[in-house]
């Protein structure tokens, strides 16, 4: 009874911790996005370049998601997490030194690639830690630090970046994740899984394609593909497009603090949800919800609807994302949950470059913000019948 009693806070405190790791990517992600109509112009960058840059970080996301996914199946949580930290604090410092488009893209690079090799060892923590019946909303509460660091980003934004500059977010950007490192040290105990002990480990095709998971794979990537193209077009460019409405940074500040916010309730709520009820009906009632929000969004003018479309988006579309890196992870043998947790996460990514270079292409071809929204909607009713049919189709793994 001492030990398991013990369990319990050692896994609370290794959430926590996990979560402060998520909140900090989120905090950086949404950090570029708030800091962009002051870093563009300062820097000179046109809007195909600041497209390359915010595309960067993504690229770095893609590369890092592979390696990691691949060493969180073959190497402890904790010396993973805190190298990976490392990197991602070294290297946002580093942008307070980009002096053009080159150097900022190779920062957000690196920094990028330290937070994607974290992710795949974040899901595996999770669904190490976490009882059968809790899985998902673990990890939807895990994965909700992300919006909460978007938030506090988008409120830092609002109250310093006018007097300060845009230097100052990733100032305390950078700081953060460094300081985080010795609490990490003490607190954080080694978890290693149990599957990575011995016995045979089949190899990556096998393990993504093999015993009828081909159709289920492909359908996960795509998924994740489209969604994040949705995402981080939003977290990237949605201060941009508010403030093009006519609203002014301080409303683009707002409407992104308003999607983070309701990120936040809407990945606990719906990963509640497919904890109960599994994951078809919550998942595939998520999207057209949301595709109705992006529509909603693209025709609003004034600042309280946009706040209130923007806070219904987050919530749909982090609702699912998130409920989703606690369900595909099931579909494969535990040995290679971190392999498969990671590809999905690596190509799903590609729809993450994919975003703000879209944006980026569409506003320079004159769309304008509601262009740009409306073309998201087709995106989005696409992802959610992937999601369905994957729904439909997968079956869990006990092991």
């Amino acid at each position: 009874m001492g030990a398991s009693a013990q369990a319990v806070p050692r896994g609370r405190v290794t959430l926590l911790l996990c979560f402060f790791i998520a909140l900090l990517e989120g905090f950086d992600i949404q950090a570029i996005g708030v800091a962009a109509p002051y870093l563009i112009p300062q820097l000179g960058l046109s809007p195909g370049q600041a497209g390359l840059v915010f595309g960067a970080g993504m690229a770095g996301l893609v590369c890092g998601a592979v390696t990691g996914g691949w060493l969180a199946d073959r190497m402890g949580r904790k010396g993973l997490l805190m190298v990976c930290v490392a990197i991602f604090g070294l290297f946002t410092l580093a942008t307070l030194v980009a002096a053009g488009p080159v150097s900022l893209g190779a920062y957000r690079f690196l920094a990028g690639a330290g937070m994607g090799a974290a992710m795949p060892s974040l899901v595996a923590v999770a669904l190490e830690i976490a009882p059968p019946e809790r899985r998902t909303r673990t990890i939807t509460l895990m994965f909700s630090g992300m919006p909460a660091g978007g938030a506090l980003a988008a409120l830092f934004a609002a109250g310093f970046l006018e007097d300060y500059g845009w230097h100052s977010i990733f100032l305390v950007g950078g700081v953060l994740p460094i300081l985080l490192l010795p609490a990490m040290f003490w607190l954080m105990p080694d978890i290693r899984s149990a599957v990575n002990a011995g016995g045979a480990r089949p190899g990556a095709v096998q393990a993504l394609f093999g015993e009828g998971r081909l159709l289920v794979t492909l359908l996960a990537w795509f998924t994740f593909g489209m969604t994040l193209l949705v995402l981080y077009l939003m977290l990237n460019w949605l201060p941009s497009l508010v403030a093009a409405k006519g609203l002014g940074g301080v409303g683009g500040a707002g409407a992104a603090f308003a999607f983070n916010a309701g990120s936040v309730v809407g990945a606990w709520g719906i990963g509640t949800l497919v904890d109960r009820l599994g994951p078809r009906i919550p998942i595939m009632a998520a999207y057209p919800c949301l595709a109705l929000a992006m529509f909603g969004l693209a025709g609003a003018e004034s600042l309280v609807p946009v706040l209130v479309l923007a806070g219904l988006a987050g919530f749909f579309l982090l609702g699912a994302q998130y409920s989703l890196y606690g369900v595909i992870p099931l579909y494969y043998p535990g040995a290679v949950r971190g392999l498969a947790t990671g590809a999905a996460i690596a190509v799903g990514r590609v729809g993450s470059i994919a975003g703000p270079l879209v944006a980026g292409h569409l506003l320079g071809q004159g769309w304008g913000p509601a262009g740009v929204a409306m073309a998201m909607v087709p995106v989005v009713l696409a992802a959610g019948l992937s999601a369905g049919i994957m729904t439909v189709r997968g079956r869990y793994l006990d092991n």
